[in-house]
Formats: C-alpha cells, structure tokens, sequence
C-alpha cells in the first residue's frame, strides 16, 4: 500500500498530501507505515508490564488473606489498601488467590426456584409493590400497583 500511494501520487501528478486527505488517511499513519514498512507487525506481542505484580506483592496478598479467612477478594482489597500492605485492583486480588486456589469454593443447597410461590395464610400477610411510569404522547404518569399476595 505504501509503495502504491506514492506510485500514483508520482503518477497522477498529485500532492501526496492531497492523495492521502481524499482516501481519508491521516498523513501521520502513512508515515507510520512507511517507517514499519517490511517489518513484523508486534502489536499482539506480550510485553513486559510497569504494572504486573511483583513476587512479594502477591505473597502479601496471601498472607493478609490468612489473617483474615471470612473476608471476599473486594474487602480484602480495600482492607489492605487502608492498611498500606499492598495497592492493588480487586481483580489483581482475585487472580492471586484464585491461582493459589485460596477461593472457597462455596457448595450451597439446592435452589428454590422453580416450586412455585407459597401463598400466604391470611390477609395483609405478604404485599407485592411496583412502582413504574408510562409515556403517553409526550407525558410521564407514574403508576403505583400494590397488591395483596
């Protein structure tokens, strides 16, 4: 593409300037391209990061979730960034621990869903409330439904 643009601007006796503004590519990206032009593309490369976690960063995320067991990856976050033992994103914590296999794995009982409503024995006993507000041609009417289960 590089050599092609330059082939017809030379070819049609145009600016090139002109050229690229009608094909609608910026000149600093075909300067870019005519810098890189038969080199591999890397873009897609891993690339060392400023922010990825050092060793002893993670191994403080570790420690302090052994002090404190109860407490989920977010808490756990906040709790350490309050305590200046480690700033890092929920997500940074949630990868640590998960790759020490530190995430309980929490088994629940089977799920209700699905059996149905209970009614209730008597009146008053359990409400439904919705509140919602409709456009009509223009105009907002709130609509307040309560109803008695």
């Amino acid at each position: 593409m590089v050599d092609c643009l330059s082939h017809w601007s030379t070819r049609a006796e145009l600016p090139l300037n002109q050229l690229l503004l009608w094909l609608g590519i910026p000149t600093s990206k075909y300067y870019d391209w005519r810098r890189r032009y038969g080199q591999q593309n890397a873009h897609n490369a891993r690339l060392p990061r400023r922010f990825w976690l050092l060793p002893h960063e993670k191994q403080a995320i570790l420690d302090y979730q052994l002090v404190h067991p109860d407490d989920g990856y977010r808490r756990l976050c906040f709790m350490m960034l309050d305590a200046d033992v480690v700033a890092v994103s929920p997500s940074s914590v949630y990868r640590v621990l998960k790759d020490a296999g530190r995430l309980d794995s929490r088994t629940y009982g089977p799920s209700a869903k699905g059996q149905g409503f209970v009614q209730p024995d008597k009146p008053h006993e359990h409400w439904h409330i919705d509140v919602s507000y409709l456009n009509i041609r223009g105009t907002f009417y709130y609509l307040c439904t309560i109803l008695d289960g």
